[in-house]
């Protein structure tokens, strides 16, 4: 059997440890792996590599991806589903693993829609794909965001200033929030839940009356909301190669804003794709292991147009069309917990 394997979307730490896990049980099982470059404009430009022991040999702990990656939209070029469907069987893939987030698990339900025997692997640090507790990466984007709020405490602290620090997250929090807890954040900003930038002043005037001369803020990229409460239209903006609208700088307008309003010196870090960079954590290493070896085993079993998920401590597998049918986003009683500490 040969199989074709991508990665597609935004680099994710973890990555490798999925390329790695398909190469070693595929060849377990006698099946000859192909690593497919650059997302799923390889498979239009016919750029494959062979995948075998010595090439995934020591990638476990790297960051990115060696096959590469891209935003490349097959079924969004001209003709594209028939060049599709030609270059697969011109490259004679009996099975494709598409490793990426809801952007490319879109175009993977489409190719199994189009009869392309294809499995997904989820990938995201946003950790928004529907029907799986965790995506890896997002774990290991936790721990940067985490490790950047320790490092914002001692300077907040010792110039009196206010700290804000940006993370991914378009349409869910799940970073913003789970690294805010973590790191001891005075207040989370999220696109699931709608807060005035005037609540987000009270809580650091609040602070400031009892003697807390600095304060920490997390906001997520995507809590646009404060854009329309600042009636400033970003509509034009540049778009990626899924049409989504680039984010980042949010931070800036309301770190503009609560200046204005209380007249604290206040500063804004923005992560960006630091986040996506480096080496994995242990489990977002472990949990790719256990997604690739399980994506070969689907293929095995012929258990197409469905994709891996982590459900508690068991790997299981779900229709793709469940994943992309909503977006996983933030459970509010998680952030009411966070809130307790927002005084």
């Amino acid at each position: 059997m040969k199989i074709g394997v991508l990665t597609s979307g935004g680099d994710c730490p973890g990555l490798n440890a999925v390329i790695r896990a398909i190469t070693r049980k595929g060849d377990q099982d006698g099946y000859e792996i192909i690593g497919i470059l650059n997302g799923w404009k390889g498979l239009f430009d016919e750029s494959y590599m062979k995948l075998d022991l010595k090439s995934v040999a020591g990638i476990v702990n790297r960051g990115g991806t060696i096959l590469g990656t891209s935003r490349f939209g097959p079924f969004q070029q001209d003709n594209g589903a028939e060049i599709l469907q030609h270059k697969v069987a011109r490259a004679e893939f009996d099975a494709l693993i598409a490793i990426g987030g809801e952007g490319s698990m879109h175009i993977a339900q489409q190719c199994h829609e189009l009869g392309i025997n294809v499995v997904g692997v989820p990938k995201t640090i946003d950790n928004d794909l529907n029907g799986t507790d965790y995506t890896f990466g997002f774990d290991t984007a936790v721990q940067i965001a985490t490790d950047a709020i320790d490092r914002l405490h001692t300077t907040a602290e010792s110039h009196h200033r206010v700290m804000i620090l940006e993370v991914m997250g378009r349409h869910a929090g799940w970073i913003a929030l789970y690294s805010g807890i973590a790191g001891g954040a005075d207040a989370i900003v999220i696109p699931e839940k709608k807060v005035k930038i005037d609540d987000v002043c009270e809580v650091l005037k609040s602070r400031y009356k009892r003697g807390k001369l600095f304060s920490i803020i997390v906001v997520a990229e995507g809590a646009e909301y404060l854009l329309e409460e600042l009636q400033i239209d970003e509509e034009g903006r540049k778009k990626d190669e899924f049409g989504r609208a680039r984010l980042g700088g949010i931070s800036y307008y309301l770190a503009n804003e609560i200046e204005k309003r209380t007249g604290f010196d206040t500063r804004t870090t923005i992560l960006g794709h630091v986040q996506r960079g480096g080496v994995p954590t242990a489990f977002d290493r472990v949990l790719g292991t256990r997604f690739g070896i399980y994506a070969v085993e689907m293929v095995t079993e012929k258990k197409f147009g469905r994709m891996c998920a982590l459900q508690g401590a068991d790997i299981v597998d779900i229709p793709i069309k469940k994943a992309i049918s909503k977006l996983k986003t933030v459970e509010l009683d998680i952030y009411k917990a966070a809130k307790v500490f927002f005084k």
